[in-house]
């Protein structure tokens, strides 16, 4: 017999080598995210071109998706209108081109996941890589582990291969809470390959000495095991839940104790577990700088243009909402707050309904709940991490937007077809689960 008929078709042959090629090029952008010494990073030129190519071979936006393209454009526009306010331009244009290229960041991300929902997987393990890698390489450098290691440092402080170790520690906690929820749900024979990536994740996240960092990390764990337990009705599931995390409070506070006796470390400690700095509450610090503000705001409805904030009392905002008032002036400042409420409300509306990619969605939800509280005390409008979240959490939106639709195609009498065309529905879900879920082979 001839192995012949046996054979792919060339079309279909062709069609796996297009999602191989592009689910690598997805997995190589999120991996460079990773690594933002400097703008534009590698990360911003790779994303372009990808995006650019992706579009040129058919990128589809999502009906579901729309507000989030919506409201990030008219943010950016703000952006530009406040730029006419300025005098010298200097290096605004670079910046609000920046700007704008992340907004598109978020909308390919939302939009490819919506198509190919197997990508979350991808995605997620893209970022745990590159996360412990970076990680490793902040850890490296505070210890000062080879010559020449002190470069991914700054302040004495663990920065990875970011310009700053703020924003290298909250880079880190979604895939620490994603390995996390791994933890949690996943079978026991797995965990001690999980608990080593997550152990170097959480350290980096401490050798960070970032404030914002920890408690994002703290308060993401805690919505992510309540919601959890909240989502499972089985007796047995959430006692595991409460056996763990008691075990991993224990844990915590172990680590803890021995890490704080290693030479600066403690002194580094108590230094930066101080709820107040000195530059927070200076005569003109950082919540100083708040009242001052928000003040300007009232004055300069349209903005006082792009980074000139930071030039006039020589620290920037510090405040995402400040900055959006600042440098994209009221009109930015309604999108983005818009953009906020909307992500966390729609989000919200179907955070634990079961669906392959819902694992996914509560990981990036409770981490984006934690950048935005954090936003309050630090700019993130540059952060790459925060884009990619916006993209999963809409890319989720879009998913449940087109399953509710399928789901209403109910068969009635003499709707043969439909019927059968809900079969196959039925059928790829199925096959989508199997793939999608954490863990799955």
């Amino acid at each position: 017999m001839s192995a012949i008929p046996h054979e792919l078709p060339p079309a279909a042959i062709n069609a796996k080598l297009i999602a191989l090629i592009s689910s690598g090029a997805v997995f190589l952008g999120v991996f460079l995210s990773g690594f933002v010494i400097a703008e534009p990073a590698p990360y911003d030129l790779y994303m372009v071109g990808l995006m650019v190519v992706w579009g040129l071979f058919g990128l589809r936006i999502s009906r579901a998706a729309a507000p989030l393209t919506v409201l990030l454009v008219i943010m950016n526009i703000g952006g530009m209108i406040s730029m006419t306010q300025m005098s010298d331009l200097a290096n605004t244009p670079l910046y609000l081109a920046v700007s704008l290229f992340l907004a598109f960041t978020a909308v390919f991300f939302a939009s490819v996941t919506a198509v190919q929902p197997s990508l979350y997987r991808l995605i997620f393990l893209a970022y745990v890589v590159s996360a412990v890698l970076t990680a490793l390489l902040g850890i490296a450098g505070y210890f000062h582990a080879f010559p020449g290691a002190e470069i991914f440092t700054k302040y004495d402080r663990a920065a990875g291969a970011f310009q700053d170790p703020n924003v290298f520690g909250p880079f880190l906690v979604l895939p620490g809470i994603y390995l996390l929820y791994l933890l949690l749900t996943g079978p026991v024979s797995r965990m001690p390959l999980l608990a080593v990536p997550l152990l170097v994740i959480t350290a980096g996240i401490f050798f960070s000495f970032s404030r914002g960092a920890w408690g994002m990390f703290g308060v993401s764990a805690i919505l992510l095991t309540g919601s959890l337990f909240l989502q499972s009705a089985s007796g047995k599931f959430r006692l595991r839940i409460v056996v763990m995390t008691i075990a991993a409070i224990a844990l915590l506070v172990i680590a803890m104790l021995v890490i704080l006796q290693l030479p600066g470390v403690s002194e580094m400690f108590s230094s930066r577990a101080q709820l107040e700095q000195s530059y927070d509450t200076a005569r003109l610090g950082r919540f100083a700088r708040y009242a001052i503000g928000f003040q300007m705001a009232l004055e300069h409805p349209l903005g006082i243009g792009p980074l000139v904030f930071g030039t006039i009392f020589g620290e920037d905002t510090h405040d995402i909402w400040l900055k959006m008032l600042m440098d994209y002036g009221w009109l930015g400042f309604v999108s983005f707050l818009a953009l906020t409420l909307g992500t966390i409300a729609a989000g919200f509306r179907i955070l634990l309904r079961d669906r392959p990619w819902q694992p996914y969605l509560l990981c990036a939800y409770v981490a984006f709940i934690g950048n935005i509280g954090l936003g309050t005390f630090i700019d993130i409008d540059h952060w790459r991490h925060v884009y990619l979240l916006l993209g999963l959490i809409w890319g989720a939106i879009a998913l449940e937007y087109a399953h509710q639709r399928r789901v209403r195609l109910v068969p009635g009498p003499g709707r043969d077809g439909l019927l059968e065309g809900n079969q196959s529905l039925a059928i790829r879900d199925v096959t989508v689960s199997r793939h999608l879920k954490p863990g799955s082979q």
